[in-house]
């Protein structure tokens, strides 16, 4: 039998009734065997986030606070859950062994990785389901992404097609057997590590959102569902801005083209937005674009030098300056005499003029500048390369808008066109492309 991988986001899980909500959709589909479920997330916008609690407690530990009000809140937010589902468990000593460790001293990610692991257990109690704990089984590199040993060994794990299993998100362990996080939000990742494991039919991911939308609703008024879009498409957007899939775990999926369906916890009927190696050829025929996402905070160092196209090696010793100050490069538009660097501003905010100093040291050029505030926007879609004039488009309405460009960008692909504008021109410059592209219904 196929089995369907479902991961389920912290408001998702965030209370008893939610609980509940997730046991209908599971009985709702035989394959959904293999469970993925975050820490509970907020139930009130003034409420603090489970994850956020477990590392105030940390670091309150470790200057020897008193951290037993957070660590109360958070004890108190799982007896609730276990006692309104009427679930026998031993929790609370789990908790007391656990504020232990945290004033004897323990890591942050074990402390952070709580929230999952606590989660876990109430899910597999009320689901009569085995609970798996990743630290076992999820070897995560120094680099953050998983160990390929990962996947036969957990696959093994899960292999009884007849059991249902919970998994927990967000952690696993490293080569030594301590435990490890990953990003935050990265329960999307685990998620798509045990679909591979796996080899599921499909990876759902629940979450309080019915799919992706073409742009941001807080932006863009009423932006159009996306009804299916592809691995690559989705990693561009979310890393650009969309805020729906953590980007990093579309990688897990690739190899073996498992598709994944952006489902909603609290609309399980609605049919969400499907993430596919390829899309259908009329997905193709019908959509310019998949959508339109971006972000604040960057900054550009421009750089001139007569005959720089002369100049061996001239780009790999400058993006070396940026290696040995750990610096990622996010783009790198360049002229014949010119090359600029694109960086997130926060790299920038204590060394500015020191990276400056060095690039005019190392590579004696004319000149070299900053420009400081700098939005990007990112126009992705497959069906660029089928459709003519999507630039056209795109400049055409920031022109319209009186929007001035201060950076184009596109790769070979032709995935994306990445332009960049001042930070006050980004919203209105958002919903200018968005409009030249999608008509309102």
């Amino acid at each position: 039998m196929s089995r369907v991988v479902c991961k389920f986001g912290g408001t998702s899980v965030a209370d008893a009734g939610q609980f509940r909500r997730v046991r209908t959709i599971l009985e709702g589909d035989d394959r959904r065997r293999v469970i993925v479920p975050s820490a509970p997330g907020k139930r009130a916008k003034s409420e603090a986030k489970i994850t956020d609690l477990l590392y105030v407690c940390h670091d309150m530990a470790a200057v020897k606070a008193n951290f037993s009000q957070p660590f109360e809140e958070i004890r108190t937010r799982y007896l609730d859950i276990a006692r309104e589902l009427s679930l026998v468990t031993d929790l609370d000593r789990r908790f007391d062994a656990l504020f232990d460790q945290l004033k004897r001293g323990t890591t942050r990610d074990y402390a952070a990785s709580r929230g999952e692991y606590f989660n876990g257990l109430l899910f597999a109690a009320y689901l009569d389901a085995e609970f798996i704990d990743p630290q076992e089984y999820i070897t995560i590199l120094p680099t953050g992404i998983v160990d390929p040993i990962t996947y036969a060994a957990l696959g093994a794990r899960l292999a009884d097609l007849d059991r249902t299993y919970v998994v927990p998100g967000f952690y696993g362990r490293d080569r030594q057997g301590n435990v490890k996080t990953f990003s935050r939000g990265g329960s999307d990742i685990s998620g798509a590590i045990v679909a591979r494991s796996i080899n599921a039919e499909l990876y759902e991911n629940w979450t309080d959102v019915s799919g992706f939308l073409m742009a941001d609703p807080r932006i863009v008024t009423n932006p159009n569902p996306m009804q299916e879009v592809t691995y690559r498409e989705i990693r561009e957007l979310s890393y650009m801005g969309a805020n729906v899939f953590h980007d990093e775990a579309i990688v897990p999926v690739i190899e073996a083209s498992i598709p994944i369906c952006i489902k909603n916890t609290n609309n399980p009927q609605h049919p969400g937005t499907r993430i596919v190696a390829k899309l259908g050829e009329d997905v193709i025929k019908t959509t310019e674009i998949a959508g339109i996402a971006g972000k604040k905070g960057f900054s550009m160092i421009c750089i001139e030098k007569s005959l720089m196209n002369k100049e061996l090696g001239f780009a790999y010793r400058l993006l070396g300056i940026m290696e040995g100050r750990g610096i990622s490069v996010e783009h790198c538009p360049s002229s014949i005499d010119g090359i600029n660097i694109i960086v997130e501003s926060k790299y920038l905010q204590d060394c500015s003029e020191s990276v400056l100093d060095e690039i005019r040291r190392v590579l004696q050029p004319d000149s070299v500048t900053l420009e400081g505030e700098l939005a990007l926007i990112a126009v992705v879609g497959e069906g660029m390369t089928h459709s003519i004039g999507i630039a056209a488009k795109v400049f055409a309405a920031l022109r319209d808008a009186n929007v001035n460009v201060r950076v184009i960008n596109q790769g070979a692909s032709e995935l994306n066109i990445i332009v960049g504008v001042v930070p006050e021109d980004f919203e209105r410059a958002l919903r200018a492309i968005y409009s030249a592209f999608v008509k309102p219904n």
